[in-house]
């Protein structure tokens, strides 16, 4: 018998509880930039030095922060079942936790791309892009990140993942960022939904089955996979 196949969709509030700035905050990173100015391609093509600055800031703290209770209880539920994370997080948080099947939809802080070719993605050593720095096809590199306006390359294999799914988790978030918040719509119609967050997304569209436990995401994700182990 095949084990059950868990697909994990995290938001920023899985990252919240190990100290990354998310969005929403009024006192984290992004209160002393503009979206436009940091997060669109239009901002890398006229001041790509802030832009630049913008995200060896996010990496830097990135590299201070560690892997919270969610992360590790995620990467627990591999002992046990057939388990992907789709996670909108541009950190490397699941991973360091011991997940091994990670897809990023919004890109990945650790690594940077061609400006040229968005197919050329390079690891990134350390915390800081330097502005000089190439890609190996000569073009200047630029964060790994999906910008407002972008295409979002990895929602077609994150679509074909969710509907393998027979139970679907949501940790931290608000189900409000498309297309990624769409993602549960592409489960099948009998798939229970297990939904960890302190807040009460909107769920007027969703047809599936909703368990919510109404907690912040490193209460709740080691309390649900408690849960788990027991039904499944």
């Amino acid at each position: 018998m095949k084990p059950t196949k868990i697909v994990v969709f995290t938001g920023a509030g899985v990252s919240a509880d190990s100290g990354i700035a998310t969005f929403r905050d009024a006192d984290g990173l992004w209160a002393n930039y503009r979206i436009e100015d940091v997060c669109t391609p239009e901002a890398l093509m006229r001041d790509r030095a802030t832009v630049i600055e913008f995200y060896n800031k996010r990496r830097k703290e990135l590299f201070e922060k560690e892997p919270n209770a969610a992360h590790y209880a995620i990467a627990e539920l591999e002992q046990r079942f057939d388990v992907e994370v789709v996670t909108q997080n541009v950190d490397n948080l699941h991973e360091r936790a011991g997940s091994t099947r990670v897809t990023h939809l919004h890109g990945e802080l650790t690594k940077l791309r061609s400006m040229q070719n968005p197919n050329l993605i390079v690891p990134i050593e350390g915390w800081e892009q330097r502005l000089e720095d190439t890609a190996p096809d000569g073009a200047p590199l630029r964060p790994h990140i999906v910008f407002f306006g972008e295409a979002v390359p990895m929602f077609e294999p994150a679509i074909k993942i969710a509907a393998t799914a027979d139970v679907m988790v949501v940790v931290g978030t608000s189900l409000a960022v498309y297309p990624a918040a769409s993602l549960v719509h592409y489960i099948r119609p009998e798939v229970p939904i297990y939904l960890v967050d302190p807040a009460t997304p909107n769920l007027s569209l969703v047809r599936n089955p909703v368990t919510h436990i109404q907690a912040r995401a490193a209460v709740g994700v080691p309390e649900l996979v408690k849960l788990l182990r027991d039904r499944y």
